[in-house]
């Protein structure tokens, strides 16, 4: 499932981040997600509520035995190693920080999971890379904008960026040509008020708007 997990990243660009979501509408934003043809989802942890993390690996499971290989399910804003193997139990593929932590890169990978840190800095950039990160998640990324990233990988060409943080319908495209080799979409996406008023429709037509940007 690894490479599966770096294979999918490369052709269909697109992790949807889904962040302070009930359990029950798991099952339909999936439906709606992969309806509109966005295949991975980062389900995240909410470190304000710890309480919650035992829900958090729940919904990972359920979406991994439910859609099975149609869908790869990842954890994010994973940030210590209990959270780490939490998410690992889960079943989740890859594992998303805000953060670069050379302990939760290489652990990740000891586990035979993908690792995708954050960063913002050429330095934290290298840090990561050379802790085995698989790829780079650039860490706001529309507050840095898509000169930044093509900016930093000039020197830094060797390395697979992700572009993560305000990215949407109307800005993806400048980051996959900046250069960016995937990117995460939260709120943009995943929109809650769609979500609570269950307007699961509009989540596969903005999908769809992803899509068709980022891949003509």
């Amino acid at each position: 499932m690894y490479e599966k997990v770096v294979q999918c990243i490369y052709e269909k660009k697109i992790i949807a981040i889904v962040r302070g979501m009930e359990e029950c509408v798991m099952l339909p934003l999936a439906e709606a997600l992969l309806a509109g043809g966005v295949c991975m989802m980062e389900v995240t942890f909410n470190q304000n509520k710890p309480e919650t993390f035992e829900a958090t690996a729940k919904s990972i499971t359920v979406l991994q035995e439910t859609f099975g290989n149609q869908l790869l399910v990842g954890a994010g804003t994973v940030v210590t190693l209990t959270q780490l193997e939490l998410a690992r139990n889960a079943g989740a593929l890859y594992i998303v920080s805000p953060n670069t932590d050379t302990d939760i890169i290489k652990n990740t990978h000891s586990l035979g999971l993908v690792s995708l840190p954050g960063a913002m800095t050429p330095s934290e950039c290298l840090v990561a890379h050379n802790a085995g990160a698989d790829f780079i998640k650039i860490f706001p990324a529309s507050d840095l904008g898509s000169n930044y990233l093509k900016a930093i990988m000039a020197p830094l060409n060797h390395i697979n960026f992700l572009a993560v943080g305000g990215v949407n319908e109307k800005n993806a495209a400048e980051f996959i040509k900046a250069g960016a080799s995937g990117l995460g979409v939260g709120g943009n996406l995943v929109n809650k008020e769609w979500i609570a008023a269950g307007h699961f429709d509009r989540i596969t037509q903005s999908a769809r708007d992803l899509v068709r940007a980022v891949l003509v």
